[in-house]
Order: C-alpha cells, then sequence, then structure tokens
C-alpha cells in the first residue's frame, strides 16, 4: 500500500486543531460557571467528548467514497500475521516498566517508596464520566484518527523522524486548549508547576517516537498504538507516582527513543512512501 493516497495532511491537521479547540474552550468556559446544579458540569463533559470525538469524524469524512483508502484501514486492525512478537510484548510493558523504574530512581532522591503503592484516587476527574472511562477512550478516539490517518499523512512527505516530531509537536499544540477545563489532568497540571506542565510536552517527543516505531514495525497495526497509549495512561494513574518520578520517566523515554533511533538509523531518516 503506498501510503501517499494519505494527502490532505493539511487539511486533517487544520481541522483537528480548530475543532477540539473551539469545542474545549468553550467546555473550559463552561466548566467554570459556578452554580448548584450540576448543568453545567454536564454540558461541559460533553462538549470536551465532542472535541476528542473530532479527529475521527474528520477521518472518516476524508476517508469517505475513497474504497483504497477504506479497504486499507479495515485491513490495519486485524493485520497481526508476521508481526515480531517483540513489538507485540513492548506494547504492553513498556510504559508500566517505565513508570516503576522511574519510581525507583526517584527513591535515590528521597521521594517516598509509598509510590508503589496502589492509588487511593485518580489524580483528575472528567466531569460526569468515570476516570477509569476516559483512560480508555480517551486514546482509543485520539489513535483511530491518529494512526489511521494523521501519521501516514505526514509519513508519506517525511521520514519516520521528522514525521514523528512533527506529530509532538501538532499533539503538544492540540491538548494545550484542556488546561482550561476545570479539574482536567492538564488543569491540575497548570497548578502542580511549570515543570509538570512543561514535563508533559517533552515526553510527547519520545513517546511518539517509540509508538511509530512500533506502529511501523508492526505493519502499520492500527490496535498496537491504541494499547500502547492506553497503557502509558492507565499504569500513570493506578499507582501513587509523585509528580517527579514522571519527569524522571520522560529522562527514560528519551534514552530508549534515542537508543532505537542510533540502533535503526535507516529506518527513522531513510524517505521512502512505499510502506506495506
Amino acid at each position: 500500500m503506498n501510503i501517499h493516497i494519505y494527502k490532505k495532511s493539511g487539511l486533517f491537521f487544520g481541522l483537528s486543531t480548530l475543532i477540539p479547540w473551539v469545542l474545549w474552550f468553550i467546555a473550559g468556559y463552561i466548566s467554570h460557571i459556578e452554580t448548584r446544579s450540576k448543568a453545567p458540569q454536564l454540558w461541559s463533559s460533553i462538549v470536551a467528548f465532542l472535541g476528542l470525538l473530532a479527529p475521527v469524524i474528520i477521518t472518516l469524512f476524508l476517508a469517505k467514497g475513497n474504497k483504497q483508502m477504506v479497504h486499507d484501514l479495515k485491513k490495519r486492525f486485524f493485520n497481526f500475521k508476521g508481526i515480531n512478537s517483540v513489538y507485540i510484548i513492548l506494547t504492553i510493558i513498556l510504559m508500566p516498566f517505565s513508570i516503576l523504574i522511574a519510581q525507583a530512581v526517584s527513591l535515590l532522591f528521597g521521594y517516598s517508596i509509598e509510590q508503589f503503592q496502589l492509588a487511593n484516587s485518580f489524580s483528575f476527574t472528567s466531569g460526569v464520566f468515570p476516570v477509569w472511562f476516559m483512560l480508555i477512550i480517551a486514546p482509543l478516539l485520539e489513535e483511530l484518527a491518529w494512526h489511521s490517518y494523521g501519521t501516514d499523512s505526514l509519513r508519506s512527505r517525511h521520514n519516520l523522524l521528522k514525521t514523528s516530531i512533527l506529530f509532538a509537536l501538532f499533539w503538544g499544540i492540540w491538548h494545550l486548549p484542556l488546561a482550561s477545563i476545570n479539574n482536567y489532568y492538564h488543569s491540575n497540571l497548570v497548578e502542580e508547576g511549570w515543570i509538570y506542565s512543561l514535563n508533559f510536552i517533552v515526553s510527547l517527543f519520545p513517546f511518539v517516537i517509540i509508538m511509530n516505531w512500533i506502529y511501523y514495525k508492526a505493519n502499520r497495526n492500527i490496535i498496537l498504538p491504541i494499547l500502547f497509549h492506553i497503557a502509558a495512561g492507565f499504569f500513570n494513574e493506578i499507582f501513587a507516582t509523585h509528580p517527579m518520578s514522571k519527569v524522571i520517566q520522560t529522562c527514560l523515554l528519551i534514552v530508549f527513543a534515542l537508543y532505537i533511533i542510533l540502533n535503526d538509523k535507516a529506518f527513522f531518516f531513510n524517505q521512502t512512501n512505499n510502506i506495506s
């Protein structure tokens, strides 16, 4: 399959930024309305969810009427044949392993061993939706858009490293309005301090590089990025992790990302559009 069929990257990323941004700033405004009624929370949650759903709808719109693209999208949900088991294992264990190692390293700097306990509650709320639900549905909806159309549309023009860097930059910008929604994960990061907000943005770069490496090594299988993303969010919430341990985790991911880049330079730097 020549990924040149995914050619409307400007339209995809433009709409996938504009529409969620408008909806999320509206949701942020609604979330700060003070009233005894639960209506603002309900409407804020609904509007925010629509912003999350928008890139998937945009993908469906761009694929409509293109039989070649529809066939390719369907095929990539079920193409587990021929995938090296190493990439499946990394998809499942890399993110939980990295946060556990980061917490262990943090002990050397005086942080509490209680981080290894299961958290009593989640570090954020998600309006009327249960947090556990959002930890599953948000990565699912995002990757249904990012790895069905967005990533390939960039990869059709750039090598894998540049594709990943460009996407991580977009993804960081894409998340910014979420900080306006009361008590959401990103607004809580802002309140915790600039270093943790900055860490979230920086962490996207090694995260995307690793996820895209797995994605293309696994023949563009869409399920693996979804599972990788879910594992990242879930295991960063399941433990009583100190925010500084997430900074350490980012450092570990950077080291691993640099390792796979240097170990497989041709895969990251060669420009090839004829990807199966």
